[in-house]
């Protein structure tokens, strides 16, 4: 992937060195090893608060969000990884900018958060094992920049594009969030049975994927950030981090009816959907019948 050189974001909140504020996701049933995978690589790429993905998997409620917030912290420091990282954030925020502007509207970008170990949110307490996620509370992208290892070593997903991917994925969310969708969606959930909300948000999570898509299609327009193998990858890592594929390999089987985010092949077609199109109106997940 070609980065070096563009624009930097200073939309970072650096909190790297931080104690972490203490706390952890409580409620519900004890949390085996098998939801722990699964949460840890869902939460990976698709957004959402962790103590929202674990408190779901662990049958317990849903956290409500928190009023405390961190204080904004100094920029981050200049090593090559936060290099990047604020640079992908940067360039979404100039896709997005221009897409809202061409549609009349404004686009606010989120704050992206460097942490380590562990966080406060708005939606509850971070944690470096549950990876990158969004939160719509406080309309903030949070990272543990330690996780992109940890997700080479355990899970074999490597390359900067899919790096840049995961950053995408969350803004995805907050794309979804300024377009009053998330709202719709969390409205629509309770009122349904598990296996309806989860259908749903199903469809919310291979959105955000599409709308990945969208801005790997534009940033490449304007400025041919893609390399040989780099498209590849993506769909790689979404192959390797489908509902399906993180099902069997946690638990040794399917269970489609408990699927979050879709299978391999759904987020495979909707991040393709995106990349192919570069528009956000082939994203719509919600009125099409087979995903």
């Amino acid at each position: 992937m070609k980065w070096e050189g563009n624009r930097e974001s200073d939309n970072i909140e650096d909190r790297r060195g931080d104690d972490g504020g203490g706390g952890g996701f409580g409620g519900g049933r004890s949390i085996g090893l098998g939801t722990i995978v699964i949460a840890l690589v869902a939460s990976y790429f698709f957004g959402i608060s962790p103590s929202t993905v674990l408190s779901l998997l662990s049958g317990g409620p849903v956290s409500q969000p928190q009023s405390q917030q961190a204080p904004s912290r100094a920029a981050p420091a200049e090593d090559r990884q936060t290099k990047f990282v604020r640079t992908v954030l940067a360039d979404t925020e100039d896709v997005w900018t221009q897409i809202f502007r061409a549609n009349g509207q404004t686009y606010a970008p989120p704050k992206l958060v460097l942490f380590s170990g562990a966080t406060q949110t708005a939606c509850g307490t971070g944690q470096t094992a549950s990876g990158p996620f969004y939160c719509p509370g406080d309309r903030k992208v949070y990272i543990d920049l330690s996780f992109y290892q940890l997700m080479q070593q355990r899970f074999h997903v490597s390359g900067e594009f899919a790096q840049a991917y995961v950053i995408a994925h969350e803004v995805g969310h907050h794309v979804q969030n300024l377009m009053g969708i998330m709202d719709k969606v969390d409205s629509a959930r309770s009122r349904m049975s598990a296996t309806q909300a989860n259908a749903v948000s199903v469809r919310l999570e291979l959105q955000a994927d599409c709308l990945a898509g969208v801005w790997a299609f534009h940033a490449n327009q304007a400025r041919s950030i893609l390399e040989q193998g780099d498209i590849e990858g993506a769909l790689n890592a979404a192959t390797a981090i489908g509902d399906d594929a993180l099902q069997k390999q946690a638990q040794g089987y399917v269970v489609p009816d408990s699927f979050t985010h879709g299978t391999s092949a759904q987020r495979v077609r909707w991040f393709k959907q995106g990349i192919s199109t570069g528009e956000v109106k082939s994203c719509n997940t919600f009125e099409v019948k087979t995903l």
